[in-house]
């Protein structure tokens, strides 16, 4: 089992060592699962309400709607049963009152896979030949957002990203990128709208040709050379309609729902998605975020629509539901998620904890929300 799961994670992140191709579909694709529980749970619908140290990720202009001078985030998420695991940890502060800053750091791997190229000695077997290695992917973001006197309505930001990806010994590779982002507020709709990759991301593959040369011969694999992975653009877009009403017109106690609605669209071919072309695939999702006094939160998502053969071999529609739940205790704020729950994509389930905190009181920033003008 453990096997099949390392294989089913190689195809998952795109980063296997047989990868040659110069634009293959999925590349970077552990940077699509999301990051922190509440994004997860209303399937990554995030780009226009994102106020955390997590907005590096999700809208680097939603640096901007952080109140206060210290933010930090740090998520955990096992995935395959525990044999993978996908992390986050942000960090963002204001720099004055019109601009800020973020850093983030993701790592997804799988760690201690045995390496059995030397198990056999001799014709004999010696288990402490057996030695162990690491298939991980990293992203280093640096974020900034800025507010323009012209443009007051408007939110910008902009993140320069660095890819890392390694085997073991075998191989390895870095990359880079620029994303760039916009937040707005027209009427009481917030809309936010992502640019990812838009110069490409190129990952430069190398390899240890030495390491692989007598096991991959004896085994009819061809050796890997040098390549690289280029990620072309991709648009990510959400619409959310925050409301909140007063219970018994009391100002001390509110009920807010947020509905979500969104896409991503890509340009690397025509994807299993729910809309596509031969050039262009778009991802709707949908989002809905209940919350009370602002202390209290539950959230659902859906999205990633797909068509899969059932047992008669006929195309159906599927999707992934998405569920979480959350709380703020003044400058902590606890959420979880529960993703891959769409049984029919035969997917395990994946939970997810983030932890947010803040630290300093700023006047930097406005508030966003009507509860929040006092």
């Amino acid at each position: 089992m453990r096997a099949v799961h390392i294989v089913l994670f190689s195809l998952f992140i795109g980063g296997t060592l047989k990868a040659q191709v110069s634009l293959p579909k999925y590349v970077n694709s552990f940077l699509e699962i999301g990051a922190t529980a509440r994004g997860i749970a209303l399937s990554n619908a995030q780009t226009a309400t994102i106020d955390d140290a997590s907005a590096g990720f999700w809208n680097p202009a939603g640096l901007l709607n952080i109140k206060d001078k210290y933010a930090g985030t740090l998520m955990y998420s096992p995935y395959l049963s525990g044999e993978a695991s996908y992390n986050y940890a942000g960090f963002a502060t204001s720099i004055d009152q019109k601009s800020h800053l973020g850093v983030s750091v993701i790592r997804f791997a799988i760690d201690d896979i045995p390496d059995t190229r030397f198990l056999l000695n001799d014709g004999q077997i010696n288990y402490d030949n057996v030695r162990s290695f690491s298939s991980a992917e990293y992203a280093f973001l640096l974020s900034y957002a800025r507010k323009f006197p012209i443009l007051k309505d408007f939110k910008f930001g902009a993140n320069f990203k660095i890819i890392h990806k390694s085997v073991g010994i075998f191989g390895n590779a870095w990359g880079y990128g620029i994303d760039v982002g916009a937040q707005t507020k027209v009427n009481k709709f917030l809309l936010g709208l992502v640019a990812k990759d838009i110069t490409g991301t190129f990952n430069h593959w190398s390899y240890n040709s030495d390491a692989l040369f007598d096991t991959f011969s004896k085994t009819g694999n061809t050796i890997p050379e040098n390549s690289i992975e280029v990620s072309l653009p991709s648009i990510h877009f959400d619409a959310a309609l925050p409301l909140f009403y007063n219970i018994k017109k009391r100002e001390d106690l509110t009920i807010g729902i947020q509905p979500i609605v969104g896409f991503v669209a890509t340009f690397d071919g025509e994807r299993n998605t729910l809309i596509r072309t031969g050039i262009t695939s778009i991802d709707p999702r949908l989002g809905l975020e209940l919350s009370y006094n602002n202390a209290f939160f539950v959230r659902s998502g859906l999205g990633k629509f797909q068509r899969v053969l059932d047992d008669k071999q006929e195309k159906k529609l599927v999707s992934e539901l998405t569920f979480g739940i959350g709380v703020k205790i003044k400058k902590l704020w606890i959420d979880y998620a529960l993703n891959n729950t769409g049984r029919n994509l035969g997917r395990l389930h994946s939970h997810t904890f983030a932890i947010h905190y803040f630290l300093g009181k700023s006047k930097n920033t406005a508030p966003r929300y009507r509860y929040e003008e006092d």
